[in-house]
């Protein structure tokens, strides 16, 4: 039996690292991460509507939509690894604190776990050799809890009671309250009315610690934002 030359075997060799270096840059390959919280009083007060939870209606606060690997250029990789689905089983003592701060509002009723799958499978996948899904979740809690939006602005004096307020008090309260510049997205009520919808903060690449955005969105909200009571 002949054995395989050295060029045949340099080549094989180059061939194994190529794969291997692919396969790590569809999760590493990305410079921070987008943590964003939305306000379901404004999910609900549009054309879409939306629909409770079949464990109950949330809170009156910001659920997590949200932790997106993002590039510096404002692009961002998905969906990086359809052999790691989402496994509740792997967030099984997560699930209870899941369904109270990152709630679906999506029709028809759910229990979260396709919102969650969602997010997993088109975000989270992207970074998972930072962070595995228990981490994942875990660690995105943790930035909400940590976070306080809701309380940042009701400091401030801005209540979701159906009020509006100028877009510059809004950032102002959230950049007070959480020591970081946010960047606010707005969406429209029945009447075409701008109301505070989501809140984007950024995050590390490690996914340990809050960071100046290196990008913001494209998005622009009126002067005068509306914030919905739920």
């Amino acid at each position: 039996m002949m054995k395989p030359s050295s060029g045949v075997m340099i080549v094989v060799f180059q061939a194994l690292l190529a794969l291997s270096m692919a396969g790590l840059s569809v999760s590493k390959d990305f410079d921070f991460f987008y943590f964003v919280q939305q306000w379901p009083g404004s999910y609900c007060d549009t054309q879409q509507k939306c629909c409770y939870p079949t464990t109950g209606k949330p809170a009156a606060d910001f659920g997590v939509h949200g932790l997106w690997p993002n590039y510096n250029d404002g692009t961002y990789p998905s969906n990086c690894d359809s052999s790691s689905p989402f496994d509740q089983s792997k967030v099984s003592n997560l699930i209870s604190t899941m369904q109270k701060d990152w709630p679906t509002l999506a029709c028809p009723s759910g229990n979260g776990v396709t919102f969650w799958s969602h997010e997993w499978d088109k975000h989270g996948t992207c970074s998972e050799d930072v962070l595995d899904q228990h981490s994942y979740f875990s660690r995105a809690l943790s930035l909400k809890n940590q976070t306080k939006l809701l309380q940042a602005l009701t400091t401030a004096g801005i209540k979701p009671n159906g009020g509006s307020y100028s877009f510059s008090s809004i950032k102002s309260a959230i950049q007070s309250g959480v020591g970081y510049t946010p960047f606010i997205e707005c969406n429209t009520d029945e009447s075409g009315n701008s109301q505070l919808y989501q809140v984007y903060l950024c995050v590390d690449n490690s996914g340990s610690k809050l960071i100046e955005c290196p990008a913001f969105p494209h998005a622009k909200c009126g002067s005068q934002i509306e914030f919905p009571s739920f």
